[in-house]
């Protein structure tokens, strides 16, 4: 099936800064992985401050025709970021909205057609929700399949169903008279984190890489989509960057240089970048360098959402009568203690280090409590008690000094909610440097 793209568009953000990125420019773009309010809110803030583009992403597991887990369809995604948007009167045109590991990754148990019916229903929906930045990923055994040493299928197999999956998108596109940018690749870092040591982690083979765009493009071809493939601006592999329970594994350009020279053969291809979280700045700047044109992050940004709030609620026991105080700390252990299904199998030892753990993870599975009712109203009533009061910048120096000198240098107000973004942005400005921001 040939199907043509719209001619009436520019060339997307993302391809811009690719083709930038792969002329030795030191220049990328970071990708927000969340669904939390604050972490958007501190992302569409920090974005307008800075006149930059702003690339928000949802996962297949988060966000899919049937809720996901946060009960929002693409269409509902879609419709609660450009609100918030609207609300920071951020630029329509500045933002992207992208989808990552699309594809049959949630019915792995179900058989080959059924799951790549339902992941074909998944793209369509997102592509009519706006969404411009599309990650392919078949690359996950189906109903029982076989799979290799590393839990992946076949090249070709893999290739040959994102093929598939880009079809469903195109023809969506066309309706809609949009162009998405494709990302591939098989080699992905688990989501959030898994690896317990450095040993643990597998690089990407050179030859693999090859491989994957190779056989991707001979599929793509053959299905009459050299149009889509044009716009295949990144590849997904492990350099190595990976992060457990309690452990980052940063970067090394000399594991990764055969990869780097790899990619260096494909003019128009860059990689992407997941699990970069928690990287010192200097090793996510490496990464630009080799054309890690996309850089992901996640869990660190609720992580600093989480500092944020635990160092108010000390900010509160200063200033707040006791029997008034949010208890949300105690509230959220509680709630996670009561509902461990987000937790229990990515923290282990006694119970004495999975308490540590359910608070103090770099994995960060707290982020998926923040929208439960009763941690959610005390969140409120901690914010409510603090913007009742003046707060001291003596207690601010103390439990968020960063916000303090922020506060000091005029650059933010003494509030809260401000305070709240400053903290998350602490992270943004990480990869705002690493991608060739001021």
């Amino acid at each position: 099936m040939n199907i043509k793209s719209p001619n009436n568009q520019m060339k997307n953000v993302i391809q811009d800064i690719v083709t930038k990125n792969k002329s030795g420019k030191e220049t990328g773009i970071f990708s927000v992985c969340s669904a939390n309010e604050f972490v958007l809110k501190a992302s569409v803030n920090f974005a307008k401050k800075n006149n930059s583009a702003l690339l928000i992403e949802a996962t297949s597991n988060q966000v899919d025709q049937y809720g996901g887990y946060t009960g929002l369809t693409p269409k509902d995604f879609a419709n609660y970021v450009n609100r918030i948007a609207k609300e920071f009167n951020f630029p329509h045109d500045r933002l992207i909205l992208g989808g990552d590991h699309l594809g049959p990754n949630r019915w792995q148990n179900e058989d080959e057609n059924s799951a790549m019916s339902k992941a074909e229903v998944q793209i369509k929906d997102y592509i009519e929700a706006g969404f411009t930045k599309i990650h392919l990923d078949a690359s996950m055994p189906l109903g029982g399949e076989s799979a290799n040493s590393n839990g992946l299928l076949k090249a070709e197999t893999v290739a040959s169903r994102a093929a598939r999956l880009c079809e469903t998108a195109e023809r969506t596109a066309f309706e809609t008279n949009t162009k998405p940018v494709y990302v591939i690749g098989t080699d992905v870092p688990i989501p959030g984190g898994a690896k317990e040591t450095e040993d643990d982690i597998r690089i990407t083979p050179p030859e693999e890489l090859e491989e994957t765009i190779n056989i991707t493009k001979k599929k793509f071809y053959e299905r009459g989509l050299e149009a889509a493939w044009e716009r295949v601006a990144a590849v997904v592999v492990q350099p190595g960057v990976e992060f457990s329970d309690a452990q980052v594994f940063d970067y090394d350009r000399k594991k990764a240089a055969r990869l780097v020279e790899t990619i260096s053969r494909f003019d128009s291809i860059a990689f992407e970048a997941h699990s970069t979280d928690y990287q010192r700045a200097e090793s996510l700047k490496e990464m630009t360098k080799d054309n890690f044109a996309i850089l992901k992050v996640g869990p660190w940004l609720t992580f600093a959402l989480r500092e944020a709030l635990f160092a108010l609620e000390l900010i509160e026991q200063e200033l707040i009568p006791s029997n008034s105080h949010s208890h949300l700390r105690e509230t959220i252990d509680e709630i996670m203690t009561d509902n461990p299904e987000h937790w229990i199998k990515h923290y282990h030892g006694d119970e004495s280090m999975k308490k540590i753990s359910r608070i103090y993870s770099y994995s960060d599975r707290i982020r998926y409590y923040w929208t439960n009712q009763k941690v959610s109203e005390s969140v409120v009533k901690l914010i409510s008690n603090l913007s009742k009061t003046e707060i001291p910048l003596t207690l601010i120096s103390q439990f968020l000094p960063n916000q303090y000198g922020e506060i000091r240098n005029g650059k933010i107000d003494n509030n809260i909610e401000k305070i709240i973004y400053s903290k998350i942005e602490d992270v943004l400005k990480v990869y705002q440097y690493a991608t060739g921001g001021k």
